[in-house]
């Protein structure tokens, strides 16, 4: 008699592998007729949940029945085509697919040596997206630089932060602990990520300057010319500027060329987050957006936002490869091996804060090969049709108002009824779940974003959420 191993077996695993596919093909069915937002209240999910873990192991069908249960309810559907919040954080079959077979391979890419195919696809696939992208050529990796994925673009900007520390004070702050006197520099609405950047890296927020915005909300250059100036005389440190190109609140483009010959004057390192508006740069008509990629010293914008490619997955590019490594690396004896001492290879662990690492290219790579360029460039483009379109409805219903310009798939528009009645609107608009939309403040006035960039969202759904929103209108 054979002892119990508690394992699945291989037929087991095919089994109950067919069962989820057949759930997420269903789930991605239905999921448009689902309440966007979740509607249960704080500790609904904890109740229907045992106080104890299963002392033996239990049926795998009944865990599948548990999605739809307890799961289920409790989930904010991001895949939902009604999904108008934030940005988007979007997946696809083939991300889905190559996400499953990254899992099944388990493999842990932190040296060349222990799987070389994870290394060699992720550095083919970001020279790949540099080209797609029309990103200047240093940033390949067969040039100074070249791109590793993170796992979203708040590490790539806490690493450029740690990268420019590094360089300026001649990698002397990894050995006696971040001096005094160093300053950063991003604008008053970038992303709160560069706040806690400047947290983990040892500057102190206190030293990081926002930097006011012009009437369309993007970074003044002159105003940064100043504070660098007047940071400088007072016997600080410039060391590190973050520009955005496409800003959370309302999509705000920063003057690269502007931003970038500063930096390049003063010595500064050049960040540049294109979180999710990067991706707009698959069309060469958007590639305006990127003007100045040329004086930047790192570049990050995230596939998992608007490319198709299920979280997380961040490309972060450098233009100085070594300024990284050096910054980063480390090498205890347990990781010593042929491959790393011979010089030839890449380390990705030395490109980022963790050891370890996924097989994350896998499922980028499946994406690419999926939709090609041709495809993904179909779904930018009627993405932004569709914002646009949506912008145009808002200037013609005279209760509305655009709060912002609109150059790609965000909407920043808000009720002439002021702060309470937009607050109303979008409480009921939540509270239905026929979508989900959030806000921002400009100009200190309360704002409603409508981002239009999840896989499946199609002009019905942009037609449905207008008419919805003109409806609760009437009630407010």
């Amino acid at each position: 008699m054979s002892e119990k191993s508690y394992h699945m077996t291989p037929q087991q695993f095919r089994q109950y592998g067919h069962s989820v596919v057949e759930w997420v093909a269903d789930y991605y069915q239905r999921v448009e007729n689902l309440p966007v937002l979740s509607q249960v209240k704080p500790g609904d999910i904890q109740r229907m949940l045992p106080a104890e873990a299963p002392a033996r192991g239990e049926d795998f069908n009944a865990m599948l029945q548990d999605l739809d249960r307890v799961v289920l309810p409790g989930v904010t559907h991001w895949q939902s085509p009604n999904f108008f919040a934030y940005f988007p954080a979007n997946a696809s079959g083939p991300s889905i697919l190559g996400d499953l077979l990254s899992s099944a391979l388990g493999v842990q890419g932190m040296l060349w040596a222990t799987s070389p195919a994870c290394t060699e696809l992720e550095t083919r696939v970001l020279d790949w997206l540099v080209q797609m992208l029309g990103l200047p050529s240093k940033f390949l990796s067969t040039a100074t630089g070249g791109g590793v994925i993170q796992d979203t673009a708040s590490s790539s900007s806490l690493c450029a932060m740690l990268a420019a520390r590094e360089r300026t004070t001649k990698y002397a702050s990894n050995r006696q602990g971040c001096p005094g006197g160093l300053v950063a520099y991003t604008s008053n609405q970038a992303h709160s990520s560069l706040e806690k950047a400047a947290m983990v890296s040892g500057i102190g927020t206190d030293n990081l300057r926002l930097v006011e915005v012009d009437e369309r909300f993007a970074m003044r250059a002159d105003a940064l010319s100043r504070q660098i100036e007047a940071d400088r005389k007072c016997g600080l440190t410039p060391f590190f500027v973050s520009a955005t190109v496409g800003t959370t609140s309302s999509n705000a483009l920063d003057p690269l060329p502007l931003i970038g010959a500063i930096c390049a004057e003063n010595d500064l390192w050049f960040h540049i987050d294109a979180a999710m508006s990067g991706t707009a740069a698959l069309c060469p008509e958007f590639r305006y957006i990127q003007e100045g990629l040329e004086f930047a010293d790192s570049y990050t914008f995230n596939p998992h936002k608007w490319m198709f490619t299920n979280f997380d997955c961040n490309c972060f590019y450098v233009a100085d490869r070594k300024a990284l490594i050096d910054t980063l690396s480390i090498l205890p004896e347990y990781l010593r091996n042929q491959a790393t001492e011979s010089g030839a290879v890449t380390d990705y662990r030395d490109w980022h804060i963790p050891l370890g690492r996924r097989f994350r290219s896998l499922k980028l790579w499946f994406v690419i090969r999926y939709y090609g360029i041709e495809g993904l460039q179909y779904h930018v483009r009627r993405h932004v049709e569709l914002a646009q379109e949506f912008s145009c409805w808002v200037q013609q219903d005279d209760r509305f108002e655009l709060a912002a310009p609109a150059p790609l798939n965000l909407v920043c528009f808000r009720h002439r009824g002021g702060d309470k009645a937009n607050e109303e609107l979008m409480s009921r608009l939540n509270a239905s779940g026929d979508l989900f939309l959030t806000h921002t403040r400009l100009d200190g006035r309360f704002t409603l974003r409508l981002c239009i960039g999840q896989t499946n969202t199609e002009q019905r759904h942009a037609e449905g959420a207008w008419r919805r929103i003109q409806e609760e209108a009437g009630k407010v």
